[in-house]
């Protein structure tokens, strides 16, 4: 069967456009508008297939016939079924409606029944209305607004009110100072694709990346805990995992090297990285080292077992050369290194491009290779593989293993030699 269509007249001299099929009449109404100084008209479609009326508008006439013959039949279908039903799916129907306005809503029948489809569809089944229930228990309407940065200052208060170390406080600072800087939104904002980007371009050591996450899922899972976020919603959690370089090979730097970086070293890190050049000490025993355990008059530095790696007391000579890099920076107390690890690092990264000259470029940054230059340096020195390894806290077996590089007792001369100019 095909639609019919009429034309009639408004009282104001408008025309309006009808489209029949079968007991079903949808009106086409024309207006004519005028938009910058243009005239043209507009066909304007009665839509009641929602239950309420809708004008759909149209700037073509064919496309507002076509448009008012869908909406024919469809409500002509309907029509139909309804005079169909029997007793039983009437009073269905209606009971249906009741329980809708019952509760306030005028969202038409037929739009709640393809609601229910597309929930049980993507659920799975019909326990749909206790997995949103769940939802809702985990994630309030109401959830409180806070910014990275009001998190930030929660979780780093929270910390101090519990007596975290000084150590992991300035470590905490400093990583959480990055992940504010470059989110300044909402902590709900924030999604795995925006962390895992900018994990992905930050110009960092791996092991500095892998900080940096760890202090951003320490942030989030803050917040989640606090209803900040949703439950499950730690975004940090599902980004990839960055591995450090620990199985990269070994290398050590030249006595020239050395003394290029130590010249172009801030005082802030200067007596760090003189202290690992000429005692070996790891970074993670530096990082906790306060100047109360150097010990410049009686030529040492003790290592206490609870910042020794090896939870084992050392004490690690202070050599000569090393003394004087030390003298003009000694302090009674204070960190060795003023702001963690991170810092260290970092500093040492963005300062050693200064090494570079007309002649020479700028010295590469190795891994660890402070502690594994003064272990092979030391070692040719001595000949005392015992010795070093006391020193380092290491044992010989792992020295002849994984540390000493064959080097000559004058290289070594000329690395401990290396002092203050």
């Amino acid at each position: 069967m095909s639609a019919k269509i009429k034309t009639r007249k408004t009282g104001t001299g408008g025309i309006v456009r009808t489209v029949d099929f079968g007991n079903t009449t949808v009106d086409i109404y024309s207006r004519a508008k005028k938009v910058n100084g243009y005239d043209y008209t507009v066909f304007e479609v009665a839509d009641f297939t929602q239950g309420t009326r809708r004008m759909r508008s149209f700037t073509k006439l064919e496309k507002a016939i076509a448009e008012a013959e869908k909406i024919a039949r469809q409500l002509s279908s309907g029509n139909a079924l309804a005079a169909q039903m029997d007793s039983r799916e009437a009073a269905t129907y209606g009971n249906a409606i009741q329980i809708l306005r019952a509760a306030g809503l005028e969202t038409p029948l037929e739009l709640v029944a393809a609601r229910y489809v597309e929930a049980v569809q993507t659920r799975g089944s019909e326990n749909f209305v206790e997995a949103l229930r769940d939802h809702a228990r985990h994630n309030p309407l109401e959830r409180p607004a806070r910014t990275v940065r009001q998190v930030a200052d929660e979780l780093i208060e929270l910390k101090t009110k519990r007596k975290a170390s000084d150590r992991y406080l300035q470590d905490l600072k400093y990583q959480l100072k990055k992940l504010c800087e470059k989110f300044s939104c909402d902590v709900a904002s924030v999604t795995t694709g925006d962390l895992q980007l900018w994990f992905d371009r930050l110009d960092a050591a791996p092991r500095t990346v892998r900080n940096i996450r760890s202090a951003a899922a320490a942030l989030f899972r803050f917040a989640e805990a606090r209803c900040y976020i949703g439950k499950g919603d730690n975004p940090a959690i599902a980004t990839e995992k960055i591995k450090a370089k620990n199985g990269d090979a070994i290398e050590i730097y030249t006595p020239d090297e050395l003394e290029r970086l130590l010249a172009v070293m801030p005082d802030s890190i200067r007596p760090a990285m003189a202290i690992q050049a000429f005692t070996g000490i790891r970074t993670a025993e530096l990082a906790r080292l306060d100047w109360q355990a150097v010990k410049l008059a009686r030529g040492h530095i003790e290592i206490t077992a609870a910042n020794a790696k090896t939870a084992s007391r050392r004490i690690v000579p202070i050599l000569p050369n090393l003394a004087a890099w030390l003298k003009p920076h000694a302090k009674k107390t204070g960190g060795i290194i003023p702001s963690g690890a991170d810092y260290y690092h970092e500093l040492m990264r963005e300062t050693a491009a200064k090494t570079a000259s007309p002649a020479l470029p700028a010295v590469e940054l190795k891994h660890n290779a402070l502690r594994h230059s003064f272990i092979s340096y030391r070692v040719a020195q001595t000949q005392n593989v015992a010795q070093v390894a006391l020193e380092a806290g290491n044992s010989p077996a792992m020295i002849f293993g994984h540390y000493r590089e064959l080097v000559t007792a004058d290289d070594a001369k000329t690395w401990f030699a290396i002092a203050p100019k």
